[in-house]
């Protein structure tokens, strides 16, 4: 996180789209260098793009509307993305003889945070780029407003992660939020009351990565470093395998758990149960250690929940994004926006609170990091992908307790990349549905949300 971040500020002004042609030619003209230079992709193939080019000239023949809902595993997803907008989309549309107006593009919706971690100048990015923020953990009327007027009126479609953020497993997908289906009626209603007839479609979009070559080696000396850090003997094997590396994975887990359950149980007065007492109550490994990581995942919570005066309902993600919003308002204060206004004395004890909310928000951030983790991940399916996520999961877990402001992971080997566009779903049919009344609504949301969730679930 920027140092931004210790110090009371007024509150996030909206980064507004400002969408630059010329600059998104030189981003597209780079984007493949880029990927080459800064991250270990390799490959990037995409399944099903004849759909997409189809989209895209019913797009631009004014007949629908339309959201790309994408997989959310890495932060390099909005490459990908970008490569098959410039790239693929107009070598399979000049290969089918159709005729798509360039630029090929899409109207990003990004979380305003990032930003604030990323740097600066990401924001000047992605607005040169067209795209839109939205402040998550909040009902951010400026944010949806802009994404809901470029999804009826944008020059192209949207595209957006209904999963809320990364959750670092390509073969695991969070829970959806309800936000992709909405702005979906939205759409539909403003539409009609424009008088325009354009079909309302979401589209799922599948990312899956793979390794080029299976990386055990490279898996085995991050396993060591981890080792290391936390304390343990590092073990050195002659033959890196799944079957070597898997007892010393769950050992290293179960060695952070116990280091975190002592934490919180001495300094933080949690009431965690005891390791011996779930062994005992739960023999097998895999599941001992995912009740326990659920339980401490929850004390962590409370934490930040107690200080900021929240309610612990809802899924870990939704407590999540409670907690982030609930310290932003601590450190981007409305108080503050007249700087000349704020005496000396309260800027000091508005900086003590900034600081003491980025401390509290600490707990969260160590828990969004396994809010998809579960202790089968890898024995359902053993491939080297399970391992090295989940390998690279704890990894980012001791750089957040290193306090390390690292913002890529380690690359453990060359990768390729697989896009699968699949079938779009149609808000226009459960339009009429929707708009009867309010709880009509909300199950229409609902289906919608839980027709894409499905759907992701079949790309992968």
């Amino acid at each position: 996180m920027a140092d931004v971040i210790y110090q009371a500020q007024p509150p996030l002004e909206f980064i507004p789209p400002a969408f630059n042609p010329l600059f998104l030619r030189v981003v597209q003209l780079l984007l493949p260098t880029y990927i080459n230079w800064q991250t270990a992709i390799t490959q990037i193939e995409a399944e099903n793009v004849e759909v997409l080019v189809d989209l895209y000239r019913q797009f631009q023949e004014g007949k629908i509307r339309f959201m790309l809902a994408f997989r959310h595993p890495k932060t390099d997803d909005p490459f990908c993305l970008s490569y098959l907008f410039s790239q693929l989309v107009p070598k399979v549309a000049r290969s089918q003889g159709t005729i798509l107006q360039l630029p090929i593009h899409a109207h990003f919706i990004y979380d305003r945070g990032i930003p604030l971690w990323a740097g600066s100048y990401v924001g000047w990015i992605a607005s040169n780029l067209g795209a839109t923020p939205i402040q998550r953990g909040k009902a951010d009327w400026t944010g949806l407003r802009s994404a809901r007027n470029l999804f009826a009126n944008g020059k192209f479609p949207m595209a957006a992660a209904p999963e809320g953020g990364t959750n670092g497993l390509s073969e695991n997908i969070s829970t959806l939020e309800p936000g992709i289906a909405q702005l979906g009626f939205w759409c539909a209603e403003d539409l009609q009351k424009a008088g325009r007839d354009q079909q309302v479609l979401i589209v799922p979009v599948g990312i899956k990565y793979s390794y080029v070559d299976a990386p055990w080696d490279a898996i085995a000396n991050l396993l060591s470093e981890l080792e290391a850090a936390s304390g343990l003997p590092v073990n050195l094997s002659e033959f890196a395998s799944v079957e070597s590396l898997y007892p010393r994975l769950l050992t290293l887990a179960e060695h952070l758990l116990s280091l975190m359950e002592e934490f919180y149980t001495r300094f933080y007065h949690q009431k965690l149960a005891d390791p011996k007492i779930v062994a005992g109550q739960i023999p097998d490994r895999n599941e001992a250690l995912a009740f326990r990581l659920q339980a401490l995942l929850n004390a962590a919570l409370l934490i930040s929940e107690q200080y900021f005066n929240l309610q612990s309902k809802g899924s870990l993600r939704d407590r999540c994004q409670r907690v982030e919003q609930a310290g932003w308002n601590y450190i981007f204060r409305e108080d503050f926006k007249d700087a000349k206004g704020v005496s000396a004395v309260e800027r000091a004890l508005g900086d003590r609170v900034a600081e003491e909310a980025n401390a509290r928000m600490w707990h969260m951030r160590l828990v969004e990091s396994f809010v998809a983790v579960s202790g089968n991940y890898i024995r359902e399916n053993p491939t080297v992908e399970r391992f090295a996520e989940t390998t690279l999961i704890l990894w980012q877990m001791i750089a957040k307790i290193k306090g390390e402001k690292a913002v890529r992971r380690p690359q453990l080997g060359k990768q390729k990349v697989k896009i699968t566009v699949g079938k779009p779903i149609s808000v226009s049919e459960l339009y009429p549905a929707y708009k009867e009344n309010r709880l009509a609504a909300r199950q229409a949301v609902a289906e919608v949300t839980n027709d894409l969730q499905h759907a992701l679930e079949g790309l992968i």
